[in-house]
């Protein structure tokens, strides 16, 4: 039996062998997390530069609008920094973790582009959060769904 558990249902984590003291992550997990810190970036960088793009062109832009994407901003940048931190410094945990926050919030995202009839955004923010959920399962070595996932360290 694998260190992994027998309960990974064939799932092994996504890591090459030790360089420096250090397991290296595959290049498609890297992949992963630089694209989607890229998009992290590129949205809080529109929300602070560009805020008329967070809104419907019907819509006015007022002082809330601009407080709540600082705030947007704020969220995605932080996450944006910590997960490319959590790669370079290969902390596999933090970077699971991470990962399965940034693909939580982007269902929960998805959840509220449905009720809003922002149909047309929906299926990417449902696959920016399928990679991560996949990432996060190929890290860890369990479904999101297990709390094995949740607990790795």
């Amino acid at each position: 039996m694998s260190e992994w558990g027998s309960g990974n249902k064939g799932i092994r984590p996504s890591i090459l062998p030790v360089s420096s003291g250090r397991a290296m992550f595959s290049w498609w997990l890297r992949t992963i997390v630089v694209l989607g810190s890229l998009l992290l970036a590129t949205g809080a960088l529109v929300a602070v530069f560009h805020p008329v793009l967070l809104v419907p062109p019907r819509d006015a832009i007022n002082e809330a609008v601009h407080i709540y994407a600082g705030y947007f901003a704020s969220r995605n940048l932080g996450l944006a920094i910590m997960l490319l931190a959590a790669m370079s410094l290969r902390a596999r945990g933090t970077l699971n973790s991470l990962m399965l926050l940034t693909a939580l919030i982007q269902v929960l995202d998805a959840v509220l582009d449905c009720v809003e009839g922002r149909w047309a955004i929906v299926p990417g923010v449902v696959v920016f959060a399928v990679m991560f959920f996949a990432g996060s399962a190929r890290l860890s070595g369990y479904p999101f769904w297990k709390i094995e996932a949740w607990r790795q360290g």
